[in-house]
């Protein structure tokens, strides 16, 4: 085992796609979660967007069964594009067309669903001893907020893996990873000397939370390889980004975070997905300004309601 090059370019994503969705049920049932549409595009693809645009051209999804939509979704839809070219729909032409022109995008069973960290080694022929990002679909990154381009100066910079970490309140760190860390020169980064899964409020090393974005040196593969079954019976990334922080660079240890203070939004949630899709709708120049008159009207007329 030995460390990447810091240096070393980034060309490979890893989306881990395989979850049965409940806290969406019954819309889930038979439409993968990632599938769900946020205004008018469904959440994967703002996933999708957001690697490409970090120069991530090579994305490996990691399915499960019932996840073909996905696979249908990033592929071209010969009989839809001859109907909308002999209409001269060429506006929705274009945009069913850049879904499947985004990226080089690959697939992979999960066979058995035992946890983000065995989702990530099923990554490993693929990836194979390059460093790699991966992108989990509940968080959406504003693209305005380039926190994967970030994350790979960091890495470049130092090399080993690097997190994303937010800050929040303590009576929600049991929602999430949670990064002991050392402060560095840098104020937006940090050295991560333990994380702890999903900690009761009064065991949580910090107020930082992980969030979904990571960029992880090969090295991650062997130590998962051997990680047991940690939290809810699972192989948790975490278990094994605690062992990287402990291990020598030159082994391909290190972890380091970087505090992002920009929009994400959470799709994970049903009440935050909602927020999600009003945000940005509101934000649209083709929806922006009728949604939000009728946004205002709505939410005055429900004041006087309660009043």
């Amino acid at each position: 085992m030995s460390a990447t090059n810091p240096s070393a370019r980034l060309s490979k994503a890893v989306i881990p796609a395989a979850g049965l969705g409940t806290r969406f049920l019954p819309a889930t049932k038979a439409t993968p979660k990632e599938m769900l549409p946020v205004v008018d595009k469904p959440a994967i693809q703002y996933v999708v967007e957001e690697a490409v645009n970090a120069g991530l051209t090579d994305v490996l999804m990691v399915t499960g069964r019932n996840k073909r939509p996905l696979e249908d979704h990033f592929d071209r839809a010969a009989e839809l594009e001859t109907q909308l070219a002999r209409k001269g729909d060429h506006d929705r032409l274009a945009q069913i067309r850049e879904s499947a022109e985004l990226a080089d995008i690959h697939y992979v069973r999960q066979g058995d669903p035992r946890g983000l960290g065995h989702a990530v080694l099923c990554a490993a022929p693929h990836v194979g001893r390059e460093p790699f990002a991966v992108l989990l679909g509940d968080d959406l990154i504003d693209p305005r907020d380039p926190l994967l381009e970030r994350m790979a100066e960091v890495r470049r910079e130092h090399g080993g893996s690097v997190i994303a970490l937010i800050p929040v309140e303590p009576e929600q760190i049991h929602l999430y990873g949670c990064a002991a860390v050392r402060p560095t020169e840098t104020p937006d980064v940090v050295e991560v000397s333990d994380l702890v899964e999903k900690p009761d409020r009064g065991e949580a090393p910090s107020g930082l939370a992980v969030i979904g974005r990571y960029l992880l040196d090969p090295a991650v593969f062997d130590v998962l390889r051997w990680t047991e079954p940690g939290r809810g019976g699972e192989i948790q990334l975490t278990d094994a980004l605690r062992v990287l922080a402990g291990m020598p660079a030159e082994k391909g240890g290190g972890v380091r975070g970087v505090l992002f203070h920009g929009r994400r939004y959470d799709t994970g949630d049903r009440g935050d997905y909602l927020r999600t899709i009003v945000r940005l709708a509101c934000e649209r120049d083709d929806l922006g300004p009728d949604f939000r008159a009728w946004l205002r009207e709505f939410v005055t007329k429900e004041m006087r309601e309660l009043r």
